[in-house]
């Protein structure tokens, strides 16, 4: 079956075809590093970090690429106002490049603890101010940006297509309206590629002056093209960057290289908290060290996160958590489960069957993904084989098999303990659940109830189920 994918650029479902047979090349938006990314950034990045591990698992070899905005992403998105890493350094009273490294740090960090696999590239925008002003010397010249003092703008009405991406029209967006009126510009929704400011604090001369820095859109571009080339693939970012962000690198991309930029743009749905926006003056903006102070593992945020679709809205709420939490526990003991099974330790079916249960799981899971990243109909399919392998429905060939089949799930979403943390007294709690058992078969209920109530003691849970019994610690 086709990986299908739901192009922004078009609004509609598309087959996905690389521009090079078994290559992929994205570009991923990554964070503004001026503070510490929180669980509604995490969704967007969490989205990346999936869409790759399909495409890998399809077998492509995918270069990703995910900037670090380290300068020129002014406040509010706006073409006015102070950059967001100098007014968190001006905050701070620090240098603003500290800011900026401490928090990149800590970004790659929380991708780590989440289980996010590291990006083949992650440019720096103070990295590649050459490239940046290499772009646009090349717009000046073709005739789509112009120079007003120690600024250059982009002429959005050279670009017939600017606005295809986010519906926008340029009519539409009116100056005092959407956007802060600037008498340089000759239209109102020009937008900055290069700024003159002495005061700013991260600067670079050029033949515009000696104090400038870069406009956020031209960042993306110029890093795109340095690490991917004129022209990629897919391009992903949150659905607030559709605009202007993104519907200015197009702009400015194809502009300058005469070619198509990217072939398909991806967006994920804003995150909502409590059923409504994350807010400081409320308390719910949460991090990673926020979740992990309450006692979850990082890979409960991490499910909660992708258990819903990409392009629909989610909610997180503590309660959320919970049940993410319970759901995580559900596929780690269908993994212990599906272990003793194959083991030939546990079940009384027939060696062989089960084997089209996991046959139809596996194939409704890719047939999901490959529907644009269904997670929840993915999910749907490994929970209906979970019921099945409690049911003591899988002998132990089927039950190797769904052990494949399920350390192919954790590849993708990334939340499953395929590998069992041993414990000191491991042994020993083997053997009570062994010497358990006997005592069930020889029908002595009172040295099972013992044996059971001394596991309990020491903080192990007993299950017993139609496949057999199986232990955790609480």
């Amino acid at each position: 079956m086709a990986f299908e994918i739901y192009n922004s650029l078009g609004k509609t479902k598309q087959t996905f075809e690389p521009l090079e047979p078994g290559k992929v090349r994205m570009y991923n938006c990554g964070p503004t590093v001026y503070g510490r990314a929180h669980i509604g950034n995490l969704r967007s990045f969490l989205f990346a970090d999936l869409l790759r591990r399909w495409l890998e698992h399809l077998g492509y070899e995918v270069h990703q690429v995910m900037n670090i905005t380290d300068v020129g992403h002014l406040v509010a998105d706006e073409e006015e106002g102070e950059d967001k890493i100098e007014a968190q350094a001006k905050r701070e009273g620090v240098d603003p490049y500290k800011i900026a490294r401490e928090h990149e740090a800590q970004f790659h960090a929380d991708l780590e603890a989440l289980g996010v696999r590291k990006a083949w590239r992650y440019p720096r925008a103070t990295d590649h101010v050459g490239e940046m002003l290499e772009m646009i010397d090349g717009l000046i010249e073709k005739g789509f940006a112009y120079q007003v003092g120690g600024n250059v703008y982009f002429d959005v009405s050279r670009f017939d297509r600017y606005g295809r991406l986010s519906g926008n029209r340029v009519e539409d967006l009116d100056a005092g309206a959407r956007i802060e009126v600037n008498e340089e510009k000759r239209n109102p929704a020009d937008f900055a590629l290069w700024k003159e400011d002495a005061a700013h604090l991260m600067k670079w001369e050029s033949r515009f002056g000696p104090d400038g820095f870069p406009g956020w859109h031209i960042e993306c571009s110029a890093m795109a093209r340095k690490h991917l080339g004129d022209r990629i693939d897919i391009h992903t970012g949150g659905e607030d960057n559709i605009f202007p962000h993104h519907e200015c690198e197009i702009a400015q991309s194809e502009c300058f290289t005469g070619a198509p930029f990217a072939n398909y743009w991806m967006h994920a749905k804003f995150l909502q908290v409590d059923g409504g926006k994350m807010s400081k003056s409320l308390g719910n903006v949460y991090t990673v060290s926020d979740v992990v102070d309450r006692g979850y593992e990082p890979r409960v945020l991490r499910y909660s996160l992708l258990r819903g679709h990409y392009r629909q809205p989610l909610n997180f709420t503590w309660a959320v958590m919970d049940d993410s939490k319970k759901a995580i526990e559900n596929l780690d003991r269908m993994f212990e489960t599906l272990t003793r099974t194959a083991e030939g330790d546990e079940g009384a079916a027939a060696a062989d069957a089960g084997a089209e249960l996991v046959a139809a799981a596996r194939a409704e899971f890719e047939a999901a993904m490959n529907d644009d990243l269904n997670v929840p109909r993915a999910l749907a399919a490994v929970f209906t084989l979970r019921t099945q392998v409690n049911e003591g429905k899988l002998g132990a060939t089927a039950a190797a098999d769904g052990l494949a089949f399920l350390r192919e799930v954790d590849d993708v979403l990334g939340v499953i303990r395929t590998e069992k943390i041993a414990g000191d007294d491991d042994a020993e709690i083997d053997a009570l659940i062994a010497a358990r058992k006997a005592a069930r078969e020889s029908k002595d209920w009172a040295e099972s109830d013992r044996i059971r109530d001394e596991l309990d003691a020491r903080g192990i849970l007993v299950e017993d189920g139609a496949s057999g019994t199986t232990w955790r610690r609480r």
